[in-house]
């Protein structure tokens, strides 16, 4: 090969070197900058197809895509100094690819680690200012959004990074004080139980006094009607009686006498010690002419 030809192969293959070094492609799920010795010279690079020159020029990229930053269980106090452990996470991405360069170098690590701690900060600013109760179900949502928008006004101005959402996953209580509090949660609610029984039991009493009475009163309604109903009937019969002895006596006297003799010889056992000429046997004794 003549020197001619060994030139022209080095300077084709430099040349070859030199284009594929001036262009360079950023995808649709990336972010990224482009820097000359070191300096940002472009912020935000647009996905597509660009040019650069060449050894000058250098493009650093970074993932777009949201990401989740899983933080470890970490103990907090709340507004009433109890202790509870916490397990959260954050979905956060890119939003200012020059800030993110120059803050942390466009490191995903160190961006985990920040952001993990300003996540850990920013949970026990706000479990510090609930209860217990407020922080379980009360105000679960209202701290997560609060912590959001603190953490995403901290990050971007820090880091450039948007943070997306913050969830608290679980909240439980320490190892140590759980047997204390179900203890606790067990005596409350063997004292809410005792109190149900007690009301439920005075308004047993209640009723059964109510349906005593209600029996007694009905009881002697019930006395009162069957003696009225007595009354008129005695009254009604009397009445009978009294016109029936006003339309004939002597026949009056006759059947009652007759009734009384049917009644005091019922029985074959039955036995009179009486007077024959007394008033009782009048209408058993002969007819004088």
């Amino acid at each position: 090969m003549s020197n001619k030809s060994l030139i022209s192969l080095i300077f084709g293959a430099v040349l070859a070197v030199v284009a594929w070094n001036s262009f360079y492609v950023v995808s649709v799920t990336e972010k990224a900058v482009l820097l000359q010795f070191g300096r940002i010279v472009q912020a935000d690079v647009q996905p597509g197809l660009h040019l650069k020159i060449p050894f000058i020029n250098r493009v650093s990229k970074f993932d777009a895509r949201l990401q989740t930053l899983d933080a470890p269980t970490q103990r907090f106090l709340t507004l009433e100094k109890k202790a509870v452990m916490v397990d959260a996470f954050a979905k956060w991405r890119i939003a200012d690819a020059e800030r993110f360069y120059t803050s942390i170098s466009g490191l995903k690590q160190i961006a985990d680690d920040r952001l993990s701690q300003r996540l850990e900060s920013g949970l026990r600013d706000e479990f510090g200012k609930r209860t217990l109760h407020e922080v379980v179900s009360g105000e679960r949502d209202a701290l997560m959004a609060d912590i959001t928008a603190s953490l995403n006004k901290l990050a971007m101005k820090e880091l450039g990074i948007e943070v997306v959402d913050v969830r608290v996953k679980t909240i439980d209580l320490p190892k140590e004080v759980n047997r204390s509090v179900f203890e606790r949660m067990s005596t409350e609610r063997e004292r809410e139980a005792r109190e149900h029984r007690a009301k439920g039991k005075e308004l047993a009493e209640g009723i059964r006094a109510d349906a005593d009475r209600q029996r007694r009163v009905l009881l002697a309604e019930a006395y009162r009607g069957s003696e009225e109903a007595r009354g008129d009937g005695d009254a009604l019969a009397a009445a009978i009686y009294a016109k029936a002895y006003g339309m004939d006596q002597e026949f009056y006297a006759f059947y009652r006498s007759l009734r009384a003799y049917r009644e005091s010889f019922a029985s074959k056992s039955d036995v009179l010690v009486l007077d024959p000429s007394s008033e009782f046997f009048r209408y058993l004794q002969k007819s004088k002419p």
